[in-house]
């Protein structure tokens, strides 16, 4: 179902808000300019024609056709051409830590379709003719394109494209509203983008959820022309046989990674390189989390296991406020 508001004047400001990629996505567009609601169809069906596109959950997708026969060449559409050879660029910049290569670990596990996460706990069996999942980091990632024919060969190891997809959904959602107002915003599941000085030109105020649950955010950022993404345990966690596990997955040991977190939320000029990096991060865990961050001069907010909250030095301007339990 979508929603919006009607553009008859300008100076208003638009919201627009449906499902897609299994989330709720809005689109907001403040003091909204001529042709703002032709720019908030166009940014819709960009987010639609990835969530088509790059989906694992349907077997007829493009993405779900290349996994099928992965060691051969494809001709693909655009957005998923883009996205593997953005999740390629990915996998080298962080050393291997992102690895899109964790899909037969996750269907191993159950996640074959999209779970009832939000109704509570959920429990699968896992299925007994299957073969246990490979440790996808094991082997270098190698995939190949052919830009003159769009075409790729990501073999032999099928891939996901769920994170960095949502993310990118968002940067082109984003680059749409462009110039549609004072400000725009896109947000999807947790990832966004801001674009503009926010609403009363002090920024966007965007709230860290505390990972831990309950009402109170653990942080609230202020963003201008910054895109923004968390990597958390707290809401994609299942069982398979009895065995607790979720959807952050080490690609060195093709287990739910155990690094002492729940929650890394990255902020960036751009909101797929953001997400990318909160899964990094995350994997690198509570020990190099920080000094990885500041190596780097990544803006990343953390949650560990005991609810500390942690920060990096990049990402102290944008901080409004931080729950009274940091470092």
């Amino acid at each position: 179902m979508t929603t919006s508001t009607p553009d008859t004047t300008t100076g208003v400001d638009l919201v627009r808000t449906f499902r897609s990629m299994a989330t709720d996505v809005t689109l907001r567009v403040a003091g909204a300019r001529s042709g703002a609601e032709a720019a908030l169809g166009q940014a819709q069906e960009l987010v639609e024609r990835v969530a088509t596109t790059c989906t694992r959950f349907d077997p007829a997708s493009p993405l779900m056709r290349v996994n099928a026969d992965p060691r051969s060449w494809h001709e693909v559409p655009a957005q998923l051409y883009d996205a593997l050879r953005e999740a390629a660029d990915a996998y080298r910049d962080t050393d291997g830590r992102f690895d899109p290569r964790v899909l037969e670990v996750l269907l191993a596990w159950g996640y074959d379709r999209s779970l009832p996460f939000a109704s509570g706990q959920v429990v699968v069996a896992s299925d007994p003719a299957a073969s246990p999942p490979r440790a996808p980091g094991r082997r270098r990632w190698q995939p190949r394109f052919d830009p003159r024919r769009r075409a790729v060969r990501i073999g032999p190891v099928p891939v996901d494209l769920g994170g960095i997809g949502k993310g990118l959904a968002v940067r082109w959602a984003a680059q749409a509203l462009a110039g549609s107002g004072v400000a725009t915003l896109v947000e999807a599941g947790g990832d966004l983008q801001a674009g503009g000085p926010g609403p009363d030109g002090a920024g966007w105020l965007v709230a860290v959820e505390d990972p831990r649950g309950g009402p109170d955010p653990v942080a609230v950022l202020s963003l201008t022309d910054l895109g923004c993404a968390t990597s958390s345990i707290r809401l994609r966690h299942w069982q398979v046989d009895g065995r607790p596990v979720h959807h952050l997955i080490d690609p060195r040991t093709g287990d739910p990674a155990d690094t002492g977190l729940l929650a890394v939320t990255v902020v960036g000029p751009d909101v797929a390189r953001a997400e990318v990096w909160s899964k990094a991060l995350f994997l690198a865990g509570r020990g190099q989390v920080r000094r990885l961050a500041d190596e780097r001069g990544i803006a990343a907010l953390l949650v560990d296991t005991d609810g500390v909250v942690g920060v990096s030095r990049a990402l102290r301007p944008h901080l409004r406020w931080q729950a009274d339990r940091g470092w």
